[in-house]
């Protein structure tokens, strides 16, 4: 009789221990813990994407009562900030800022060590932030109409500027040769300096830029901006005209910045951090903040956010085929 009660309290025993393993495990998955909170940033610090990351890592912090570190991890296709993310243990503690420029990458490299479809999972944007194509203030181009009908008049002669081969820039100035139908050289630099200076210095005719590094060109009238890239008119500039209404059809680009985390973090957690990053977004202060740096707050959903980050490397995808871009 003894040897039974005694089996009965070792089973009664482990059935309790499993049972507050389980509810534990639960407890787990539906939030977070109060351990720091780690967004892996593909950029070195200080450009707009990593200041936008710290804008709202900030506020998030506020929101959550715990750290939100940024640890910024520069490499080429910021290959080495998502393959971070993608093998950190997932229970959202770990984040990756996630662009457009993670949609190239996935077109632009053979032998990525990690799927940034399969590997990563969307949470929200935070904000979008303007192309635009540019020439020097004295440029005879007054509006993209003029540009594009000597660029037919002239084939092979239109310089375009942009950085360094397969960034955004570059990928929209070529997504803008097809587009137009002209036939352009496009001419890759190192750095928005060195474009600058060459559009300034008649190296160039035109370029194609993220507005954010040349604003201060823009409102001091070294440069004109001729066209805006996105599908609508920029709210922070509404007197540039978009390129589709200049009469370049399917001139559409836009860069964006997101929060992933690794594929098998449970729903929960994602829905908790898309509840945060939203409120976060929402936040006034944090908009002016983002509006400061010429970026446009806007938060989504993780759905919205996946078909985003699919639309994109389809999008890019086709530009670095028709331009016939070597893979890396």
């Amino acid at each position: 009789m003894k040897r039974r009660s005694f089996t009965e309290s070792l089973i009664s025993a482990a059935a309790g221990a499993a049972l507050l393993s389980g509810l534990a495990a639960t407890a787990q998955a539906e939030g977070l813990s109060n351990r720091p909170i780690r967004i892996v940033v593909p950029f070195g610090a200080g450009g707009v994407a990593d200041v936008t990351a710290r804008v709202v890592a900030q506020q998030l912090s506020t929101q959550l009562g715990q750290p939100v570190v940024i640890d910024n991890k520069p490499s080429a296709g910021g290959i080495v900030a998502a393959d971070t993310v993608a093998k950190a243990a997932p229970d959202g503690h770990t984040l990756f800022l996630m662009s457009n420029g993670s949609a190239v990458t996935v077109n632009l490299f053979n032998n990525l060590p990690f799927d940034m479809v399969k590997d990563l999972t969307p949470i929200s944007t935070l904000g979008y932030f303007d192309i635009g194509v540019i020439t020097d203030a004295k440029s005879p181009f007054k509006n993209l109409g003029e540009l594009v009908s000597y660029a037919k008049a002239n084939p092979g002669k239109l310089n375009l500027g942009s950085i360094n081969v397969g960034s955004t820039q570059h990928l929209a100035a070529e997504l803008f040769k097809t587009t137009a139908g002209i036939d352009a050289q496009i001419v890759p630099f190192n750095g928005t300096p060195a474009v600058v200076t060459a559009l300034r210095g008649k190296q160039i005719d035109a370029a194609v830029e993220i507005l954010t590094p040349i604003m201060g060109q823009i409102n001091s009238k070294a440069v004109n901006l001729l066209a805006v890239t996105g599908e609508k008119r920029s709210p922070l500039l509404p007197n540039v005209p978009t390129a589709q209404e200049s009469g370049v059809k399917g001139f559409v680009a836009s860069s964006w910045n997101a929060l992933a985390a690794p594929s098998k973090t449970p729903a929960p957690v994602i829905a908790r951090l898309n509840k945060e990053i939203n409120a976060a977004i929402n936040n006034p202060e944090v908009a002016k903040k983002l509006r400061e740096l010429n970026v446009q707050a806007q938060a989504s959903t993780p759905e919205q956010t996946a078909k985003l980050l699919q639309s994109e490397i389809k999008r890019w995808g086709d530009v670095i085929t028709t331009a016939k871009i070597a893979k890396q």
